[in-house]
């Protein structure tokens, strides 16, 4: 679908049913291949163009949706027995019977565009932010001023490339259910890396005793222009896979008769992300810069395991990763999914932050004199 058509949510629902019953006669015939195909096409071209819309008015159906599709494609995967896949195709079939009725219901339709609009901001704007304050939060704290354009350089142009994104979405391609779950998946896989790696580094430094005189003679050297390349590209993927996502989120649920009341939950969103904004940079600026560097450490540990998470996740829905679903509830903003992948690999995640914080802290332990050598020795 072109990212600003306005979704017609009959026809999407209608084009998932098709595609439900194209899969399971295609189980029939034995071509399983070619039924996850359909069931994943099902979901990705029928379900996921209206999910801004049915997700500001019952998210609770929605889940249920994406499970049990997710369970369809499982059964099909595992090779299930054919009577299992019909019951299983059946049980997607009602639900999306409750979410034609649900998507028709008009009698809170102003309300629930609100409510979505800023729900979606907030989601999407709170992740990209923690890091962007982050490193900002930080430069500062190094007295490092003179990185800091790199840093506005990547948020900035992540918000113009989200624009361009826009606009050729809109007149020149369409973005297809995969191609956004994968853009998604790749770009959260890329941060969780990357913001493990400097995760680690921040809680090794907060180690470290006399961090003022620490920090005059080393960074000068850490942050060479390579180091600041590598924020501005942080900065910028960061920022960019969250616009990306808002971008077809708002395109998607957008409605002449509700336009306003999306404006409105827009400008509450972004008061209230300015506001977290201000209040994050000024407890960066209060506290010890010991207590900065520990703090900032866990808490971008726990995004990078909350990022590994949204990004299998994202690829499991574009069909690029294998889904074997285990008994645990979602908790999006969590990252947490009910798939072994997922949730082994947050795990993975974050078993190798733990360990190199033990790490850290048992080479402090060993060097407590590290950083009390004569400055010439340093």
């Amino acid at each position: 679908m072109a990212a600003s058509s306005p979704v017609n949510s009959n026809a999407s629902l209608a084009l998932a049913r098709q595609r439900l019953q194209q899969s399971v006669a295609a189980y029939r015939s034995g071509d399983r291949g070619q039924a996850s195909a359909l069931a994943l096409s099902a979901y990705l071209d029928g379900v996921e163009p209206v999910e801004p819309q049915l997700g500001s008015r019952d998210r609770k159906l929605l889940r249920q949706i994406e499970s049990a599709m997710a369970t369809l494609r499982a059964r099909i995967g595992e090779g299930a027995p054919t009577s299992a896949v019909e019951a299983q195709a059946a049980a997607v079939g009602q639900l999306l019977d409750r979410s034609e009725s649900a998507l028709a219901d008009r009698s809170n339709s102003t309300t629930a565009a609100f409510l979505g609009s800023f729900t979606i901001l907030l989601r999407e704007g709170v992740e990209a932010l923690l890091i962007v304050i982050g490193m900002i939060a930080f430069l500062r704290k190094a007295e490092r001023r003179d990185v800091l354009p790199y840093v506005h350089a990547g948020w900035i142009g992540a918000l113009l490339a989200g624009g361009v994104t826009w606009a050729i979405a809109t007149y020149a391609v369409s973005i297809s259910g995969a191609e956004r779950e994968a853009t998604e998946g790749l770009s959260a896989l890329f941060a969780a890396i990357v913001l493990l790696s400097v995760g680690i580094w921040m809680h090794q430094k907060s180690m470290a005793g006399r961090w003022q005189q620490y920090l005059q003679e080393k960074m000068s050297a850490a942050l060479t222009r390579r180091s600041a390349t590598f924020l501005f590209v942080l900065s910028f993927v960061a920022v960019y896979r969250e616009v990306f996502e808002t971008i077809l989120f708002y395109a998607a649920m957008w409605n002449e008769q509700d336009s306003s009341a999306i404006l409105a939950g827009l400008g509450l969103g972004l008061a209230v992300l300015a506001v977290i904004a201000f209040a994050l940079l000024r407890l960066g600026t209060r506290l010890p810069i010991g207590q900065f560097f520990r703090f900032s450490s866990i808490l971008i540990a726990v995004l990078a395991v909350v990022l590994v998470g949204k990004g299998v996740a994202a690829l499991q829905e574009a069909g690029w990763i294998s889904q074997a679903l285990a008994a645990v509830p979602q908790i999006e903003w969590l990252g947490l999914y009910p798939t072994w992948q997922s949730i082994l690999a947050q795990l993975a995640v974050a078993a190798i932050a733990v360990l190199g914080f033990v790490a850290n802290a048992r080479g402090a332990t060993a060097v407590p004199s590290a950083h009390e050598r004569p400055r010439g020795n340093a």
